[in-house]
């Protein structure tokens, strides 16, 4: 089994905290570098209070920045990497029960918003952004010595054995002058904890850029929402089907001017108590857009709205690792040739922390690192790549081609007891801790927030009835 002793991790929220500290635990790397191209570690749980603006066609295609000719130098400053700002409103609470999100060494403190328990009732499973932010933010205080702030990766390539991280760090003082440096690092292997939570998906509809062109302040994702005071009044229209979707229409729909227009192509059911709340009307999914009449937008029934404030929507992310060369994600928003979504299949000195969904964030970074951290230290041992090949070949025929491929559920205990097993026991004189079995209990607790919120849904469509019937009297 090969070993690797120079280890980069790029990202430096939550995933990244994992796999750095699973590095770290097995004491057999000499160098491990983490870059982060914020200021500061949090990842997606950081709170911008100035929003991403509306990706177009065009700004939806990552951009790349080319270096100087001549490495190391220094260059004019970028500025601000705009897509770097986080979906965090003020008011936001996680959607995974505490108890199984955090990781299995740390619980979360038992703290609860105002608005939590307004909504969920007094110890409910959620936890408000704040406390998640400095619980990584804690998670950290051992390993900031291995950080580099401020460190975008520009480019990562294997050249030979190594990998190649082109890097540019922001606001370096030069005569009296911020500017950008400029500069190349090797490693024997690197971890990706970017996460997929970075680049809005915009559904193509014909005539949207021109729409955005003509009318940029109508048009929102649902990373740019900051607050519900924003909508008051506002003639809206909701886009998507799933959790933020039905997290919008329950923030907007007894505040807007009624009605809430709600268009979907297909919808979760269990967010059904959502998007049946009084004063939404359901639309099918969106035909065009044109930036008539004060904006215009017709659904596939041919109805229209017209002169509407905002249109939202809350339609997911793509995957983006702009930064790989060449990048791995395929056209219909898939991570492709990655086994276990964690190893890079012929070449497992590249691997991936974080690029799975509906499996317990953070716990199943967690075991996603100790498995990477296991591997790279040579104490693990994957399969043959024709195995490898095999299961993704047969995880396309279950799950299909879209980023569905990379969704957890319903098969949480065959996924993490594999990761579990493949990591196997600690050696002896290192910090590294058996990962627990799958506990059946943990998905119910991971998924108690919904039955929450739907309890939270159909009361307010009761008390509407209610309002109802005594306007009536």
């Amino acid at each position: 089994m090969p070993s690797f002793k120079r280890v980069a991790v790029i990202g430096a929220g939550p995933s990244g905290f994992a796999a750095v500290k699973a590095l770290s635990d097995e004491n057999a790397f000499d160098t491990i570098k983490l870059f982060e191209r914020r200021d500061r570690v949090g990842g997606i749980w950081l709170y911008d209070p100035k929003p991403d603006v509306f990706p177009t066609s065009v700004s939806r295609r990552p951009k790349i920045n080319a270096p100087p000719q001549q490495l190391p130098a220094f260059a004019e400053p970028l500025g601000e990497d705009i897509g770097a700002r986080t979906g965090i409103y003020d008011t936001l609470d996680s959607n995974v029960g505490a108890e199984v999100m955090a990781f299995t060494h740390t619980p979360f403190p038992k703290d609860n918003s105002a608005d939590s328990v307004r909504r969920y009732g007094s110890n409910n499973p959620t936890r408000p952004y704040q406390i998640i932010e400095r619980y990584i933010e804690d998670g950290f205080k051992e390993y900031r010595h291995l950080l580099s702030l401020s460190t975008t990766v520009e480019n990562v390539e294997k050249v030979g054995e190594e990998w190649v991280l082109t890097l540019r760090k922001a606001n370096e003082p030069l005569r009296g002058e911020h500017k950008d440096y400029w500069w190349q690092e090797k490693f024997d292997a690197v971890v990706v904890a970017t996460g997929h939570y970075n680049v809005p998906f915009i559904p193509a509809i014909w005539g949207i850029d021109e729409a955005v062109k003509a009318l940029p302040h109508k048009f929102e994702h649902s990373k740019s929402f900051r607050s519900p005071d924003d909508y008051v009044g506002k003639k809206v229209i909701v886009v998507g089907g799933s959790i933020s979707a039905a997290d919008l229409v329950g923030d907007l729909a007894a505040i807007v001017q009624g009605p809430l227009y709600l268009s979907q192509r297909g919808r979760n059911e269990l967010l059904d108590a959502a998007f049946t709340l009084p004063g939404v009307v359901t639309k099918p999914p969106i035909r065009s857009i044109s930036a008539n009449n004060g904006g215009t937008v017709e659904f596939q029934d041919g109805s229209t709205v017209k002169n509407f404030d905002k249109i939202i929507f809350g339609t997911g992310y793509r995957l983006s690792y702009p930064f790989l060369n060449p990048e791995p994600v395929t056209a219909q928003n898939r991570l492709a040739g990655f086994y276990q979504h964690v190893f890079k299949i012929g070449d497992p000195s590249l691997t991936v922390v974080g690029q799975v969904k509906a499996a317990l964030s953070f716990r199943v970074y967690e075991y996603q690192a100790v498995a990477v951290a296991r591997f790279l230290a040579g104490r693990a041992k994957l399969p043959s790549v024709e195995e490898q090949n095999d299961w993704e070949t047969k995880r396309l025929a279950y799950k299909g081609p879209t980023n569905l491929f990379h969704e957890v559920k319903p098969d949480f205990a065959d996924y993490f007891n594999w990761l579990r097993n493949f990591a196997g026991a600690p050696a002896e004189g290192t910090k590294g801790y058996e990962l627990p079995a799958w506990d059946d209990g943990w998905g119910p607790l991971g998924l108690r927030i919904l039955s929450l919120k739907d309890a939270y849904w159909n009361r307010l469509k009761r008390e509407a009835h209610e309002g109802q019937i005594r306007a009536k009297l």
